[in-house]
């Protein structure tokens, strides 16, 4: 990641894309394996909670809380940003930022953030295997980490932008985590 690579590594949902999350032209090459427009955004990914919090000083205590709750887990929770944190990874929208903590990962050791995506072209079919992701993708990418077989199952996308404030979150994108699970956890915050 330092030296500008993209790896395709398996997260606890589907196998992803990674790449520094402030390396223009890795987050290029990443858009571009994947055929990603330019304008989408991508989530970053923390392979511990403790430093994805630290790095996010601007939450709220509730939205904090509400973290503490679902991550690590198969959640990406859409965030406000006001201090325009990790602009390559919100691409149009640098106020809103996807975050990922994924609940069990073979880089958990991992001490530093990456801009991840799920490792399929844009808009297909996502990998549960490594030998499932495009032959264009693992012959692009600079490593390959296989874990075997993954449960397949995308995060669930869940925005709580306004989460502190209003107590509004919603999901976008229905996934590894069910909509009860993500209530009951919004229900345990005063």
């Amino acid at each position: 990641m330092a030296a500008g690579g993209v790896a395709v590594f398996p997260a606890d949902t589907v196998y992803g894309l990674a790449c520094h999350p402030e390396d223009k032209a890795a987050v290029a090459r990443l858009y571009a394996l994947k055929g990603r427009p330019a304008a989408q955004p991508s989530a970053v990914m923390f392979f511990d909670v403790a430093p994805a919090l630290a790095a996010l000083p601007d939450l709220g205590a509730r939205t904090r809380a509400l973290l503490e709750r679902l991550l690590p887990g198969g959640v990406t929770l859409l965030l406000p940003n006001p201090a325009g944190r990790f602009p390559l990874a919100c691409a149009a929208d640098p106020h809103t930022l996807g975050l990922r903590v994924p609940a069990a990962s073979l880089l958990a050791g991992v001490g530093v953030p990456v801009l991840q995506s799920s490792a399929n072209l844009s808009g297909g079919p996502d990998a549960r295997r490594l030998e499932d992701v495009p032959a264009a993708i693992r012959a692009g990418a600079d490593l390959l980490v296989d874990a075997g077989e993954l449960p397949g199952t995308p995060s669930t996308v869940i925005d709580v932008r306004r989460f502190e404030a209003t107590g509004a979150w919603a999901v976008v994108r229905a996934g590894a985590v069910a909509e009860a699970v993500v209530a009951d956890a919004v229900a345990a915050i005063p």
